[in-house]
């Protein structure tokens, strides 16, 4: 198969979010001493605050909350697993992790390669991610990646969500393509390689973290390097 356009899913994928959101949530711990008035044990902190993002997350892609309620209360949540219940607080911190975090600037190993090299090849590059529209195009900026792209497809602007078929559709219809022509590159098994599936689309898995799957995308990668053999 012949593809001439790339698209690609961002968070986990090209940016390390796990990097830097640990790094945000560390500087927010710092500047509020929640060592004195949350609990003494960052690493603790993180994996509740990870453990919820998550949960949450799912639960919007699949349209169960809004996008307010993810943004606060997954900290709201992490809070009440140290009895504070604090709404405001919540709030407070959602609203300066969201500042914070997209002026970080961690990626994979080989992300700006890789994509010089497929610049290079004459793909055309495109992102479809399920971040919110205004943090998503800061973190391009700041991890100066954002020009490799020809079009940037946010769930705010396609009216949906990853894994439907309304949003891949939507990039196909904006990256003027068929589906025969592209390939969706993501981390995520079920927003971006079944939803893609789903919607008549080739798929690369990038499986950072060694997942076992029982899905059966068009490729499996462990890093981004690998798009080499493919493309």
């Amino acid at each position: 198969m012949t593809y001439q356009h790339l698209f690609f899913d961002l968070d986990h994928t090209l940016w390390d979010f796990e990097t830097n959101s640990k790094e945000t949530l560390s500087e927010l711990y710092a500047l509020h001493q929640m060592n004195e008035t949350v609990t003494p044990d960052f690493d603790l902190f993180y994996e509740k605050y990870s453990f919820h993002n998550k949960r949450l997350w799912h639960r919007y892609n699949h349209g169960f909350i809004r996008q307010e309620e993810l943004k606060w209360k997954r900290m709201w949540h992490t809070l009440l697993e140290f009895k504070i219940g604090d709404e405001n607080f919540s709030k407070q911190l959602s609203q300066q992790y969201l500042e914070i975090l997209p002026t970080k600037k961690a990626l994979f190993p080989h992300t700006e390669e890789i994509l010089q090299y497929l610049a290079n090849k004459n793909y055309k590059l495109h992102l479809i991610t399920n971040g919110f529209e205004k943090v998503q195009w800061r973190k391009l900026e700041n991890a100066n990646i954002g020009n490799y792209f020809s079009t940037v497809i946010t769930s705010e602007t396609a009216c949906c969500l990853k894994p439907h078929k309304e949003i891949f559709d939507f990039a196909i219809n904006k990256a003027g393509c068929c589906y025969t022509e592209g390939i969706m590159i993501g981390d995520n098994l079920d927003a971006d390689i079944l939803g893609a599936m789903n919607a008549g689309m080739d798929t690369i898995f990038v499986n950072h973290i060694g997942e076992e799957t029982t899905v059966k995308p068009t490729y499996i990668i462990y890093q981004l390097k690998e798009l080499e053999d493919i493309l």
